[in-house]
């Protein structure tokens, strides 16, 4: 997984204070997972329906937590599991919050992968009267990244969980540290509860689906089957950077929050 070369950065970007974290090299994803994902597709009957996406509150695991899948109704569906030992809830909202404002941040979080991510409205990111998740809910980054199938485009529209029909009265409680979403023409959860030493990170991606009025209507059209292949890498890249996120954020935090 480690042979790419770097993402290249400026002389200016080697004069920050976390420059030294994009020197690292990326860590090697659990082998058992990647494994797992390049085997093939799971069956979509273990998959979790988005429109039963309050069941990511419940305890315990589902039988599937790391794959991809065609849906029936010809969506994509993803998921992935990994353990974050010395990460809280609150640096995870914290990295949402603070990334987006600088290209280099995006960078060291996946130095093979992650060109630039830039939020439009940074003021807002930087704004201490609000909390960290606060400043990333209802902002949209530009990002350009390669996730596996060419460096591309995306655009990412962070939203509060409540606008997107999870149950809110369980967020901050055992069931459920935190939740970072966003909508678009694809669905993106990351769910984080607390574990032992850390959290867990449940990451769900619901491509060919958007979130109106907290309703989630299918964007795809009828009869269209979405390719394998895209699914499969997203779910290589996602295994592969947020297994290297598990490991800077103990670090950055501690250093960097308040350096927006």
């Amino acid at each position: 997984m480690n042979s790419q070369e770097k993402v290249k950065v400026t002389e200016q970007d080697k004069q920050k204070s976390y420059y030294k974290y994009y020197l690292e090299s990326v860590v090697e994803p659990p082998s058992e997972n990647i494994q797992k994902v390049l085997a093939g597709p799971m069956d979509p009957a273990k998959a979790l329906p988005i429109q039963e996406r309050n069941r990511l509150f419940d305890e315990g695991y589902f039988e599937e937590e790391v794959g991809y899948c065609v849906m029936p109704d010809g969506t994509g569906y993803i998921s992935n599991l990994v353990k974050m030992p010395g990460v809280t809830g609150e640096m995870f909202d914290w990295w949402f919050a603070w990334h987006g404002q600088d290209n280099l941040r995006y960078t060291i979080w996946d130095n093979e992968d992650h060109y630039r991510a830039e939020s439009m409205q940074k003021a807002k990111g930087r704004d201490p009267m609000l909390s960290y998740k606060e400043r990333y809910w209802d902002t949209t980054h530009l990002v350009y990244e390669d996730v596996g199938m060419g460096p591309q485009n995306i655009v990412i529209n962070f939203k509060n969980p409540g606008d997107m029909g999870f149950d809110t009265s369980k967020i901050g409680t055992s069931a459920c540290s935190t939740i970072v979403c966003a909508n678009g023409k694809a669905i993106m959860c990351h769910f984080v509860r607390d574990i032992e030493g850390g959290i867990e990170l449940r990451t769900r991606f619901w491509m060919g689906y958007t979130c109106k009025n907290k309703k989630m209507y299918k964007v795809l059209p009828d009869g269209v089957r979405m390719p394998e292949e895209p699914l499969r890498a997203l779910n290589l890249h996602n295994i592969k950077e947020f297994n290297n996120l598990a490991v800077l954020l103990p670090k950055i935090f501690p250093e960097e929050r308040d350096n927006f």
